[in-house]
């Protein structure tokens, strides 16, 4: 079944073999919402955080420690690079529509739980607000989506939109952390 072969099945596979019981959306979420509000892209914070999601004593083991670090350097170059989009780490297509619109609204509010830890910064502009009010709507609706070819294209309008509406949150919240230039004086 090509089900088992999707990058967000394997990584299900690793945190669940590892003790994790913590789905790979939500743990995709909170990195790009932490992310997004500035945490910046320390491994140590970032693996603290993931500590704190899977609720485990246990130190990381190896291989999820290096999975998560690889997860990190590929939501840095999506953030930071030029071609405007951000990969989600959700069930591929062979999944039911079902499990895809849960690990939807996982990812939301992972989303918004990294994002509400980390952001320190001042009021978000009112499309920054809208994004955040977006998530949290999408994240309650993911019953909603029925097996039909209407609930798929409400499906893939929602991911396109997470595709792109964390770049507007990473780019607002970059701004209010960047010191404005210094104005000449006119004296």
């Amino acid at each position: 079944m090509p089900i088992q072969n999707s990058p967000y099945h394997a990584f299900a596979a690793l945190l669940t073999n590892n003790g994790h019981n913590v789905s790979p959306a939500e743990l995709h979420g909170l990195l790009l919402g932490r992310s997004c509000a500035g945490a910046g892209f320390d491994a140590d914070s970032w693996l603290a955080d993931a500590k704190e999601l899977f609720q485990s004593e246990n130190e990381i083991s190896d291989n999820v420690r290096n999975a998560l670090i690889g997860l990190q350097e590929m939501v840095k170059g999506e953030l930071t690079g030029d071609d405007m989009t951000v990969v989600l780490l959700l069930p591929s297509d062979d999944a039911s529509l079902t499990d895809r619109a849960a690990a939807l609204g996982e990812w939301c509010q992972g989303f918004l739980s990294g994002f509400g830890l980390n952001y320190r910064g001042v009021d978000l502009s009112t499309e920054g607000q809208e994004v955040l009010q977006d998530l949290a709507a999408i994240a309650q609706v993911q019953d909603a989506l029925e097996e039909s070819d209407d609930g798929e294209n409400d499906y893939m309008e929602v991911m396109e939109y997470l595709r792109v509406a964390p770049l507007l949150l990473f780019t607002e919240t970059k701004k209010t952390a960047e010191p404005a230039p210094a104005k000449p004086s006119l004296h």
